[in-house]
């Protein structure tokens, strides 16, 4: 693995992959101009993070290849700390976006097999976790292969044996695996974490049923965790937090682009925690942050400077 290895109060572990994201709407077919980035849902959180003040480390396996020199790049560019193992065997992945209409977006995934699903324990930097706050997982990172989900099952021990707080979001990707597998994975996973979060459809697949998100919070607290978030996109969200129930409601914008959305808003809530600050503090950080992923095309570029916080609700178009 490549880089330095400085110890961060974050380390978060995962897939990222060049992104092709096509310019005008209308089928990507007879688009002829595409730009060129990244995406990946730990990096999305760790740049966001990052962004909000916090110091983070990103993990993860690319290729040895153009596309896995701009991963890194981009990523070591936003000040997160970059742990990389480089791939001689296969390429870095790929993700292709394309505007199907002016208000919807298709995404197409070329990652089985890719660098990124060949992580194994051997790649976790120990001394990192170990000397982190908090690690983050995502449910991608347990359903891209058998080794990585070994891996996240080896951070967690690592974690744990360290007194490291664990956070996990379930980040449910049905092109990934199915309901029934999912629910497997979550159920051993949640066993062994501090923090949960969801979209009410994703705790759904966790438990089995829908119901209302205080009764979901409670039933994935049930399963391990101390705490349960659970993600309601434009209608906010809802928690319980040190045994209480917690509701938010989002910050109301127009939305260009959602992917990044619901990575965002860990970054934010994972922020405020370490910084001590009451759930309702966590909340609000967490939507803000959440909304300014979607201001703008891209998974991540849109994510707040701490001091733009603010922004959000201001009547005053012009900030002088």
């Amino acid at each position: 693995m490549n880089g330095t290895q400085p110890y961060t109060d974050v380390v978060t572990i995962g897939e990222t992959m060049a992104l092709m994201r096509s310019s005008i709407p209308g089928p990507l077919a007879h688009n002829s101009q595409l730009g060129l980035g990244i995406g990946g849902s730990e990096s999305n959180f760790a740049i966001a993070l990052r962004r909000l003040g916090t110091s983070v480390s990103w993990v993860g396996r690319v290729g040895q290849d153009a596309l896995g020199d701009l991963v890194q790049r981009e990523i070591r560019g936003e000040d997160v700390n970059t742990l990389v193992a480089r791939d001689p065997d296969a390429a870095t992945g790929l993700m292709i976006k394309e505007s199907r209409t002016t208000k919807h977006q298709k995404v197409y995934y070329y990652r089985q097999g890719m660098a990124g699903s060949r992580i194994t324990p051997r790649d976790l930097p120990r001394e990192v976790i170990s000397r982190a706050k908090v690690l983050h997982l995502t449910g991608i990172s347990a359903a891209l292969s058998d080794s990585s989900l070994e891996t996240v099952h080896a951070a967690i021990g690592i974690a744990r044996e360290a007194g490291v707080t664990v956070v996990f979001d379930l980040n449910y990707r049905a092109g990934l695996w199915d309901e029934s597998a999912a629910r497997s994975a979550y159920r051993q996973i949640l066993a062994k974490v501090d923090v949960v979060f969801a979209g009410d459809d994703e705790a759904a697949i966790a438990l089995g049923y829908p119901a209302e998100p205080e009764q979901l919070a409670r039933d994935l607290i049930a399963l391990g965790p101390k705490d349960a978030v659970i993600k309601l996109g434009a209608r906010g969200c809802a928690g319980v937090i040190d045994g209480a129930y917690y509701e938010c409601e989002a910050i109301k914008v127009r939305a260009v682009d959602t992917v990044g959305a619901g990575d965002g808003f860990v970054a934010g809530y994972v922020a405020e925690m370490l910084q001590g600050l009451p759930p309702a503090a966590r909340l609000d950080t967490a939507v803000r942050t959440g909304a300014f992923a979607c201001l703008v095309p891209g998974d991540w570029e849109g994510m707040p400077r701490r001091e733009e916080l603010g922004l959000l609700g201001l009547d005053e178009p012009v900030i002088r």
